[in-house]
């Protein structure tokens, strides 16, 4: 992905810049170029503390985090130049980077309205286009994958519930019948009554054991 860096030589808006000030966004810019961003970064966040209004110093420190991979404060940066009134093909360029930004962050809808607004000012930057078809691209792939996920988090719940439903019913079949509970009370009631009932039918057992057996035994003569 293109990346535009400012050079101090290119003056974009009417800043009078100090010596101490552009001697270190030099330097960053130097350690830019040859891939040392660490540096780079360190130099830009330190002309920025001469000077917080340090233009070049605001974009350059957004090219070096985002060579950094951090692609959330590139953003961020990039989003509050875009703000700025400046010429349209400076704007052009913030509006490429946060894209660029933006897209690295896998926020395709965003990236995608920042390149459109990158060719409003630059409708000739082929860099920006490109991006744009692939932002596009990447969106579409996105939703795609989201669509999937969704149709298998889906399933995965309807068969969960239907799972469910089989283990409910399982159980339902192996409890024994529901048995109304009684109290206390009842049950001494009841325990007292069967008492009564077995005493009462052993008094009756016991009544005709007692019986004498009667035969009827005729004389022998």
């Amino acid at each position: 992905m293109r990346i535009f860096l400012i050079i101090l030589s290119f003056v974009l808006v009417p800043v009078v810049y100090g010596q101490k000030e552009n001697s270190l966004i030099r330097q960053g810019n130097k350690a830019y170029n040859t891939g040392k961003y660490e540096e780079a970064e360190k130099n830009y966040r330190k002309a920025l503390e001469m000077n917080r209004e340090s233009f070049p110093g605001q974009f350059n420190l957004g090219t070096a985090v985002y060579q950094k991979k951090n692609y959330k404060e590139s953003a961020n940066i990039y989003s509050s130049l875009a703000g700025k009134n400046l010429d349209k093909k400076t704007k052009a360029k913030i509006l490429h980077n946060l894209g660029n930004s933006l897209l690295e962050g896998k926020e395709y809808e965003k990236s995608i309205a920042a390149y459109k607004n990158a060719l409003l000012n630059d409708p000739s930057d082929i860099d920006t286009k490109y991006n744009l078809e692939y932002a596009k691209m990447m969106l579409k792939k996105q939703q795609q994958q989201q669509q999937q996920q969704n149709q298998k988090k889906d399933q995965k719940d309807q068969k969960d519930k239907q799972d469910q439903n089989q283990k409910d019913k399982q159980d339902q079949q192996k409890q024994p019948p529901d048995q109304k509970k009684i109290s206390k009370e009842d049950a001494e009631r009841m325990l007292e009554a069967m008492k009564n009932d077995e005493k009462k039918t052993m008094e009756k057992v016991n009544k005709e054991k007692a019986k004498a057996v009667r035969v009827a035994v005729e004389k022998d003569w």
